[in-house]
């Protein structure tokens, strides 16, 4: 009796042990899914056929705050790259010792520290965090929402609305003295232009329903 019980325990605990390695891969396999960058970021369509629960959320910011979704893409192929954990890189003393970050731009959005914090007493969205893409879309959405109400630039003008995002919105009257954001916003335009004209051929199949596997 007793030896059958400590077979049964013993069963027990290899099925758990082995449970626990199926969780461990699955949980890897859905982080690396969701995280990793895409593999054409400069295609809106490849992007969001390779994550269409981006395309779901991006959209609903789209809904939410107006804001269109080649230009959320635009500002996050910019300031990103489309990397979950992107930083500025580290100024370095004497050319080697790694010391403080350029700034607390982190996730998707580079949002700030303060930007995020603000942007989360606003909204009521107090768990969002700056590595999540739904979160990040909705931030850039209330932040380019913003920037049309105090600035009044339209959401459609992405050269102006990116100015806006990178230089903050008391900074944004002296752009015009500053070759390197009007570089990169022109970028930024450009891109959003692409974006825009390659959603136009995929948006009505992205628009069907799709089966959501995670």
């Amino acid at each position: 009796m007793i030896n059958k019980v400590l077979l049964e325990y013993q069963f027990i605990l290899k099925n758990m042990k082995i449970l626990k390695i199926y969780s461990f891969f699955i949980i890897l396999f859905l982080l690396s899914a969701c995280s990793s960058i895409p593999s054409d970021t400069s295609n809106s369509c490849v992007i969001f056929n390779e994550r269409y629960l981006w395309y779901k959320h991006a959209k609903k910011s789209q809904e939410k705050w107006g804001t269109p979704i080649y230009l959320q893409l635009a500002i996050i192929k910019m300031e990103s790259g489309f990397d979950w954990l992107a930083k500025p890189p580290r100024q370095k003393l004497f050319k080697v010792i790694p010391y403080k970050r350029l700034s607390s731009s982190f996730g998707y959005s580079q949002a700030v520290d303060g930007t995020w914090e603000q942007y989360k007493k606003e909204t009521g969205n107090k768990l969002a965090v700056r590595n999540r893409f739904k979160d990040s879309v909705d931030f850039i959405g209330w932040y380019t929402n913003k920037s049309e109400s105090i600035l009044k630039i339209s959401k459609k003008d992405s050269f102006r609305q990116y100015v806006a995002y990178h230089e903050g919105w008391g900074n944004y009257k002296y752009y015009k003295k500053n070759k390197k954001i009007i570089k990169l916003a022109k970028k930024v335009e450009k891109q959003s232009n692409l974006y825009k004209d390659q959603l136009s051929s995929c948006s009505k199949s992205l628009n069907k329903n799709k089966y959501i596997i995670f």
